[in-house]
Order: C-alpha cells, then sequence, then structure tokens
C-alpha cells in the first residue's frame, strides 16, 4: 500500500514538473530537456532536486497564473453584469424606431429578442 501511494504521489510530482518546466519563459530547450531526462532518469532524486532547485519560480509562475486566471474571470462577469434589462433594450429600440434608425419590424425583432 505505501509503494501504491509513493507511486501516485510521485507520478503526480512528476506531471507537476512537466508542466512546470514547459510553462518556463525563462528557460530555453535545451535546459528543459535535460530537466525532463534527469526527472525520468532518476524518479525520485530528479524530481526532489528539480523542487528544491526551482520551487521559488514554481510559486511565483503559480501565483503569477492564478492572479492572471483571477483577473480574467472578474472581466468575464463585470462584461455579463453591465447587461443592459430587457426594458432598458426595448427603450433602446424604440429610441431607434423613433429616429428612423429601424424599421418597425427590425424593432419587433429587437423586443422579441430582449423578451426571450
Amino acid at each position: 500500500m505505501i509503494v501504491f501511494f509513493a507511486f501516485v504521489i510521485w507520478f503526480w510530482l512528476l506531471i507537476t514538473v512537466f508542466a512546470n518546466s514547459f510553462r518556463r519563459h525563462d528557460t530555453g530547450g535545451g535546459s528543459k530537456t535535460l530537466w525532463i531526462i534527469f526527472v525520468i532518469g532518476a524518479p525520485y532524486l530528479g524530481v526532489f532536486i528539480y523542487l528544491i532547485s526551482q520551487g521559488q519560480g514554481m510559486a511565483e509562475r503559480n501565483a503569477k497564473q492564478a492572479e492572471a486566471q483571477q483577473a480574467q474571470f472578474d472581466a468575464y462577469v463585470q462584461s455579463k453584469a453591465t447587461t443592459t434589462s430587457p426594458a432598458d433594450q426595448i427603450a433602446q429600440a424604440k429610441a431607434m424606431l423613433d429616429a428612423g434608425t429601424i424599421s418597425q419590424t427590425g424593432y419587433d425583432q429587437l423586443k422579441a429578442k430582449a423578451l426571450a
């Protein structure tokens, strides 16, 4: 049972190391390749050395990614929250109809869309 859990933990750490290695922009392809070979060649030792030597950078990259995801989510929520109500949409369509910008058919379509 302990060996099974050790393998699961190693596999999880291996995926984390690979993801971090490929996500990095400050290293070239050669150093990424060497890290991957080292991690696969010396499984536990390679993962532990990578975590010790690159742990600070991993934390910073994860924090930046979390901040970027939060900013993207906030922008999405704000874009959806600022939509106008159906009454406002109908009022805008009525103003365009009165101004002659759209026809009665266009107004009916916009009204039906707002009420849907």
